[in-house]
């Protein structure tokens, strides 16, 4: 079972930056496409920022230009690098490996202050 840790997460000013990162166990990392998602609270989890196995990435048009999604797959782990954050950008992000059936991690908090 593909298991999936995220870190990174924490409070910051709007305007700031934060780096996420996700672990992934596994020896099939490199073949996998990843996912960010997010959910802020009351909303519906959103997708975020997507890399295939490939490294073509893809991101929603909220955070393009901001956020940078990439992945190294010596380290079995995908990054997702976070830019002029607002407070809207507030939610527990989840990072999720796109196989049948998907893998979850728990997610971790971003809280951006105005």
């Amino acid at each position: 079972q593909v298991q999936l840790v995220e870190s990174g997460g924490g409070l910051v000013q709007a305007g700031g930056s934060l780096r996420l990162s996700c672990a992934v166990s596994g020896r099939m990392f490199s073949m996998y496409a990843m996912g960010w998602f997010r959910q802020a609270p009351g909303k519906e989890r959103e997708f975020t920022a997507g890399i295939s196995s490939g490294s073509i990435t893809t991101y929603a048009d909220s955070v393009k230009g901001r956020f940078t999604i990439s992945r190294d797959n010596a380290k079995n782990t995908v990054y997702l690098q976070m830019n002029s954050l607002t407070p809207e950008d507030t939610a527990v992000y989840y990072c999720v490996a796109l196989i049948k059936p998907e893998a979850w991690g728990q997610g971790t908090q971003v809280t951006v202050s105005s």
